[in-house]
């Protein structure tokens, strides 16, 4: 409660348009709060699913406003975003949960995009929902368990193929790993899915650990998802 104090109070000192829909003067209106809190998980995923992908579940469609809200945290540092998305997130998670302890694995940035960006923006994600799960009395964490073992080309432009080629064998355990995943189930999570090809990587790199991933869950899913049922 004090945390959305102190947003509120920032955003009256320092106000600015909503991140998704830009009217207003506070970074995410009540109209666009009402949408984001509105969208209901279901599985999502490409069709067909890239070889390796896990059970996947999205909180919604990359569609405005949610898009916009995405973007403006990921790419503008609209770190006040991270609340309300990471309970999107961890709406997503919730069909995954089964009462056991469950460790949320973010899908990993580069240190370049880090660096650009000034934050993590799918880490922070990952942390804002276990935090409200753990809300609901759900033994959930979130730890950065995945780092990039190589170089990989910019995706943008690559087919579904190629992005797969491109990111095989990319992603390794961070040191400590295996401790971090002992006595809790992994879920991948990440803020977008288009492809499938990243969350597919990191669940092979994860069952080469001898921690295959239960499931993924991510905010949006850039292609079709299927209806709950």
């Amino acid at each position: 409660m004090a945390v959305h104090l102190l947003f509120e109070l920032l955003d009256l000192l320092l106000p600015t348009a909503c991140a998704g829909c830009r009217t207003g003067r506070t970074q995410l209106c009540p109209v666009c709060r009402t949408a984001l809190a509105a969208t209901r998980a279901g599985p999502a995923g490409p069709q067909p699913a890239p070889p390796g992908l896990p059970p996947l579940h999205a909180a919604g469609p990359y569609a405005d406003p949610v898009r916009r809200l995405l973007i403006a945290h990921k790419e503008r540092g609209a770190l006040r975003l991270a609340g309300p998305l990471g309970r999107a997130l961890a709406r997503a998670v919730h069909p995954l949960l089964d009462g056991r302890p469950v460790l949320l694995v973010p899908m990993p940035s580069t240190r370049r995009s880090v660096r650009a960006r000034g934050h993590d923006p799918t880490l922070r994600l990952a942390r804002a929902a276990a935090r409200e799960l753990r809300r609901g009395g759900h033994p959930v964490r979130a730890a950065p368990v995945l780092r990039h073992g190589r170089a990989v080309a910019d995706q943008s432009g690559l087919t579904a193929a190629q992005r797969r080629t491109n990111l095989h064998g990319a992603l390794v355990p961070r040191p400590g790993a295996a401790r971090l995943l002992t006595g809790r189930q992994p879920v991948l999570v990440d803020d977008l899915v288009t492809t499938g090809a990243t969350l597919a990587e990191a669940a092979r790199a994860l069952g080469a650990l001898g921690h295959p991933p239960r499931g993924a869950a991510t905010v949006a899913a850039a292609v079709r998802r299927r209806q709950p049922g």
